[in-house]
């Protein structure tokens, strides 16, 4: 037996976890052991120290009797009813102090050891229970109890890194466990941004590398409620100051994501995260908003391939078609009660401006703004994954179709991309005046006229959050999907998609660059294509605009 563990011995072998005295000396003793263990040279004598079986006993019952002393919800959870007598409050600080450096003790002695994760492990158990209960309700701005929480996360963390098997033996369990007693859930819901860390590390390191556990991460009640429990938290993180712990927590979270991505299983989450009757849900807008990142920020090149060998891009491209047929359809819904329109009222007729005076919507639905801050974020993905497949001839091979002609050949109720995202440009050209020099300006060209239900103050009537940036992504992706193709220009045009782009080369405030874009897409669809050149050219102009960019009439 090590001298440096003797005095750890001599203390369990009369351990009392009911005496304050007892808790306090073997709370002392554990603290420069702990400390040797943590030395860069320290590998050796964690080896050494883990042939010792007699430790491992010592451990196992410090660890059994800690768990039996705290409250936890298989006896009363979340119980607020304590004694808060002083001899009571000193009883439970000892035990605090105990169960921290118990878990130090753990988190060192097991690091880059197999063999002592292994002898450790069986006390999981016992430290998920404790972990529950320092993670529950009643201990949310108790910093101590933070602390413990953070250590136990780190331990558990040890307990597993780099041993495939206790991962999969942990992760397995943790994913068939009732909600209620995940304690990754309660990690994760955790203020402390250091806690955070402890508990992201320990998800990355069970899903490092094994498609398996990612698939149940992502396809389990539990594995799906822990997703949202993370997508809540990074965007609580987002603005979180650089450098900072709540920075790496959002790293760590992108991380896990990106390894989602990697094993092409976006797809199957953003299913599972959709909710009955709700077209789309927060947590898919903010999947949504990581895939849309994770695209901007790698090419194609870079992506891993899917077991199958085909590209990621290959089985996102269904997700994204399906989901911009669905908010698409539902704005146009939307936008046509909110302006009292019936569907035969726009639906496949030439483009005509309105020429009355800028009237408020009949009603308004507020789910329409969340719904076109996902249809960006679709569009957006859409756009890099062609531009993307056009640029990289490497892949074309690979790739089973062009995403270009992928999505050109979309439909949904026989109608296509192309034909959906004129008709959604048409009702939004209605529906939200463009704003210049922070003035609305009616679809004809005309500064929007006050009446007696609109003061001119109000401006555009709407809230313009969730809309920014609408317009101008849906006349790029047009322009994308119609470049070098004629029957896809033809289909723009026979759904008067050229007089709706002509429509769009103006100065918009809530869609900058909306006029290079629109003019770059008018010009693919009048590329090589004489009867689209021959629709501009028919169409006269009444008016010129004047150099605040509002039409005037000749």
């Amino acid at each position: 037996m090590s001298d440096i563990t003797a005095p750890f011995t001599l203390a369990c072998a009369t351990f009392d976890i009911t005496s304050h005295e007892s808790v306090a000396s073997v709370t002392a003793i554990l603290e420069p052991i702990t400390a040797n263990l943590a030395q860069s040279k320290a590998q050796s004598i964690r080896e050494r120290l883990g042939e010792n079986d007699e430790l491992w006993a010592d451990l196992r019952k410090l660890w059994r009797d800690l768990s039996r002393a705290q409250l936890t919800f298989w006896d009363n959870e979340d119980s607020d009813d304590e004694t808060d007598s002083p001899a009571e409050k000193t009883r439970q600080q000892g035990l605090r102090n105990l169960c921290a450096n118990v878990a130090r003790f753990t988190r060192n002695i097991v690091a880059g050891v197999p063999r002592n994760q292994k002898k450790a492990f069986e006390n999981e158990p016992s430290i998920r229970r404790l972990l529950h209960y320092y993670t529950s309700w009643s201990f949310a701005q108790d910093e101590e109890a933070i602390l413990v929480a953070r250590v136990l996360s780190q331990a558990l963390a040890n307990l597993i890194t780099g041993n495939d098997a206790l991962v999969s033996t942990l992760w397995t369990t943790y994913m068939n466990l009732p909600e209620d007693q995940v304690v990754l859930i309660r990690l994760l819901s955790s203020p402390d941004p250091r806690t955070l860390v402890a508990a992201l590390v320990l998800i990355l390191n069970c899903i490092d590398g094994s498609r398996t556990r990612i698939k149940m991460l992502t396809r389990t009640v539990t594995g799906v409620r822990i997703c949202i429990s993370l997508l809540d938290s990074m965007v609580q993180l987002y603005d979180a100051d650089d450098a900072s712990e709540g920075a790496r927590a959002f790293d760590l979270g992108y991380e896990i994501f990106t390894r989602i991505m990697g094993m092409d299983l976006v797809p199957s989450l953003f299913s599972r995260l959709s909710m009955l009757d709700e077209i789309i849900t927060p947590h898919q807008t903010t999947l949504l908003k990581l895939v849309d990142s994770y695209l901007q920020a790698v090419r194609m090149s870079s992506i891993p391939t899917t077991p199958q060998g085909t590209p990621l891009y290959a089985k996102l491209r269904p997700m994204l078609a399906k989901a911009f047929f669905a908010l698409s359809t539902y704005a146009q819904h939307s936008i046509r009660n909110s302006l009292g329109m019936s569907s035969s009222n726009t639906a496949s007729k030439p483009y005509s401006a309105p020429s009355t005076a800028f009237e408020p919507p009949s009603s308004l639905d507020v789910m329409l703004p969340k719904v076109s801050e996902a249809l960006v974020l679709v569009t957006q993905c859409i756009v890099t994954i062609t531009l993307e497949s056009v640029d990289m001839d490497a892949h074309a091979a690979v790739l089973e179709q062009k995403s270009q002609d992928f999505f050109n050949e979309a439909t949904f109720a026989n109608q296509g991309i192309v034909e959906s995202l004129t008709e959604l440009l048409r009702l939004l050209d209605l529906f939200l005046p463009r704003i210049n020099f922070g003035k609305p300006v009616r679809a004809d060209g005309k500064a929007a006229l006050p009446t007696h239900t609109q003061p001119l103050e109000v401006g555009d009537g709407h809230d313009g959050t969730g809309f920014a940036y609408l317009k101008r992504d849906l006349v790029r992706l047009l322009g994308i999907l119609c470049h070098g193709i004629t029957a896809v220009q033809d289909r723009a045009r026979l759904c008067g998609g050229i007089e709706v782009v002509m429509n769009l080369c103006v100065i918009d405030e809530r869609n900058p660059y909306l006029r290079e874009h629109a003019i770059f897409t008018l010009h693919n669809l009048l590329q090589g294509n004489a009867e689209n050149q021959a629709v501009v050219e028919a169409i006269k102009p009444s008016g010129k605009w004047d150099e605040n960019g509002v039409w005037q009439e000749k």
